[in-house]
């Protein structure tokens, strides 16, 4: 079998499941049983295929039909232009997550605080991005260890904590916090795609009954690790602009919201009050 009849033959199963982008993800998959990069493939489309890649490629294909998502099978996900490793440990990171960078970005900062780093997407990117001294936490020790590996692999100078939230850190250390919490209702649990519910890390994606539980604990949380006339940032979650904006009163002012392209509400920005 050739490698582009081995591509028609996967993206066929994958339509036929209603597996979203087949032919990108088929050839996603091929790539990473034969070990190059996509390209490679249109540019030897008539080799055969080898015993040894039909094999990775069929168990590959058999992943994904079961739901699990091309990130955790090739183990990467683009993010900010940099590759980053994931498991099922850790959150995939998603693009709309880049507007919280660019919303972070805008400001001229010492110390920065992300809270629940998961993969590290947010913290190594923010420490390659600025002079910045970042500062990383998660509850996960199995995500830290995702986040540290990718710190490690594109030599970003992070701090990585493992606690609940800043519980380990010490008031008003830091000019930025940022956070990407988990936000997702437990009742929208059944209503949600059945490859981030079934496969993403429950801790990551839940948060109580209407998804809000973490930005309540999270904003006053901040309020406490930042310094006088500090930010914060944080992605907002479907439909939760108007509860989170009613959070941050005082010592907040000066919210700004940042909408993606669509005009949906992604990040909220909050200047904490001097003194």
């Amino acid at each position: 079998m050739t490698l582009h009849a081995a591509l028609l033959q996967g993206q066929k199963l994958l339509e036929d499941a209603l597996v979203s982008a087949p032919r990108l993800t088929a050839e996603v998959l091929l790539a990473h049983a034969i070990g190059c990069e996509r390209s490679w493939l249109f540019a030897h489309s008539t080799d055969e295929l080898t015993e040894l890649w039909w094999i990775h490629y069929g168990r590959y294909l058999h992943q994904r039909l079961k739901g699990v998502p091309t990130q955790y099978i090739t183990g990467r996900q683009e993010f900010f232009g940099r590759d980053f490793h994931v498991t099922p440990d850790v959150l995939v990171p998603r693009p709309e997550t880049e507007h919280l960078i660019e919303a972070a970005l805008k400001y001229d900062v010492e110390t920065i605080l992300d809270i629940g780093t998961g993969s590290g997407a947010i913290a190594v990117t923010l420490a390659l991005e600025t002079e910045a001294r970042v500062t990383a936490t998660d509850i996960s020790a199995p995500a830290l260890q995702i986040a540290k590996a990718n710190a490690r692999h594109l030599a970003a100078l992070v701090d990585f904590l493992q606690c609940d939230l800043g519980s380990a850190l010490r008031d008003r250390s830091f000019d930025l916090v940022v956070s990407n919490p988990p936000y997702v209702a437990e009742s929208a649990r059944v209503a949600l795609q059945a490859e981030v519910r079934d496969h993403e890390p429950q801790l990551a994606l839940f948060a109580g009954p209407d998804g809000l539980e973490i930005y309540r604990r999270i904003i006053p949380e901040a309020a406490r690790l930042l310094k006088p006339g500090g930010r914060l940032i944080l992605e907002l979650g479907h439909d939760s602009l108007d509860p989170v904006r009613g959070m941050v009163a005082w010592p907040w002012h000066n919210i700004e919201i940042v909408e993606d392209l669509a005009q949906i509400p992604r990040v909220l920005c909050a200047h904490r009050e001097d003194g």
